[in-house]
């Protein structure tokens, strides 16, 4: 009973310490959406070349994206023209961190992983991006991306996509990962004594086995923030607990075999051997830092205890209706479809807004939705399919 008492007290402490500052990060991911859309990071990715790969990284770094919710991103980017390096580059920076991450981060493990992880992300998209682009991409020809005439979208609909993003895509991207993530750190937290890892896998095994579990586990940048804190808890080193908040989320399965069969055998080696260079290099570095203040612990203990309880109450209790919400709700995306068009040339949130807009002033269409993931515009209503596809035309797209 003691033992669960213990679980039950540790999980719930790490959930209430991070759901206030998710909440906000949450809402700086909605923002971050609406107004920073997936054609201007493609515009940007330009033909190679450092500062090509620096903006890919730049771009990267805040979205609240996962490992694996990064790949259509990757793929669509690919696709649509971007250089490779600048993709690769991008493809390990999204997943590393996020402005929600950051600031959990910040909650739960301080100041000093708070700067350290998004300079991890940082690093480790430019010295990846650099070096595919010195050993595969100086040949590599990239095609024109395409650009579209997006109209001015008004408040109202910028805001029923930020709540629509806020309140149930980013929740349910993260929910069931934060979830294992919290349960995970809780058990680590209750189970494991203090004194094993202490004494008996202390610097260097404490990275090597970071290593050896993060890199085929799938973990989102978010979740893998209370098990961090756990471990380091538990007597890890917080370099090898930083080790696993840059190696965990961008490197997993799923994630390599993508690398692998997208851009080749030495793409994957690359991609692979400099995440762990990186993430090492890194904890060792943050180590080095925190032995030269005499192990001062203010430099790594989370601020999301100083928050006054209720506060903290209310938020934990917020976030997990909101993530409920989400898992549970069925997707409200149109009541009845009678039209499907797929348009391969749908990027982003920017694109959603104007063929919606667009179409919804047809005659006999009662309502659209575009699937941006999906690259799908879904119609209700009488409406000949080649009158939508001369307005989709008409708006700069390419129906089939």
């Amino acid at each position: 009973m003691e033992l669960l008492h213990n679980f039950i007290n540790e999980t719930f402490n790490l959930w209430l310490n991070i759901s206030p500052y998710l909440l906000l990060g949450i809402l700086f991911s909605g923002l971050m959406h609406i107004y920073l859309g997936k054609d201007f990071i493609s515009n940007h990715l330009g033909k190679g070349g450092f500062l090509s790969i620096l903006k890919a990284t730049l771009f990267g770094i805040p979205l609240p994206v996962c490992s694996c919710g990064v790949i259509p991103l990757a793929s669509s980017l690919k696709k649509d023209g971007a250089h490779k390096s600048s993709v690769m580059a991008f493809l390990v920076s999204t997943p590393t961190t996020g402005i929600d991450s950051f600031l959990t981060t910040y909650s739960l493990l301080g100041p000093l992983f708070a700067i350290f992880r998004p300079l991890g992300a940082l690093i480790a998209g430019i010295f990846l991006g650099v070096a595919d682009y010195f050993f595969e991409g100086k040949t590599e020809k990239v095609k024109e991306i395409p650009k579209h005439r997006h109209i001015k979208t008004s408040m109202s609909s910028k805001l029923k996509e930020l709540l629509r993003y806020c309140l149930l895509e980013i929740p349910k991207d993260i929910g069931k990962w934060l979830f294992l993530g919290t349960i995970l750190g809780g058990l680590i937290s209750a189970v494991i004594p203090k004194e094993l890892f202490s004494r008996y896998l202390s610097f260097p095994f404490d990275f090597i086995i970071t290593l050896v579990i993060s890199i085929p586990l799938y973990v989102c940048a978010t979740g893998s923030i209370p098990i961090a804190a756990s471990l380091i808890h538990k007597g890890f080193s917080p370099g090898a607990g930083l080790v696993f908040l840059i190696a965990g989320p961008a490197t997993n399965a799923i994630t390599l075999s993508f690398v692998r069969a997208t851009f080749g055998k030495r793409s994957f080696y690359i991609y692979l051997i400099s995440i762990v260079f990186v993430s090492i290099t890194l904890g060792l570095l943050l180590n080095l830092i925190w032995f030269s203040f005499d192990k001062n612990p203010e430099f790594i203990t989370g601020v999301g205890g100083m928050m006054a309880f209720k506060y903290k109450l209310m938020a934990g209790i917020v976030l997990f209706m909101l993530i409920l919400n989400s898992l549970f709700k069925a997707k409200p995306i149109i009541k009845k479809i009678d039209l499907e068009i797929c348009v391969s040339d749908i990027h982003c949130t920017h694109c959603k807004f104007t063929l919606e807009n667009q179409l919804k002033e047809l005659e006999g269409v009662d309502n659209v939705v575009v699937d941006v993931k999906k690259k799908m515009i879904m119609v209700q209503g009488k409406i000949k399919r080649d009158i939508l596809l001369k307005k989709i035309k008409d708006a700069g797209y390419t129906p089939f």
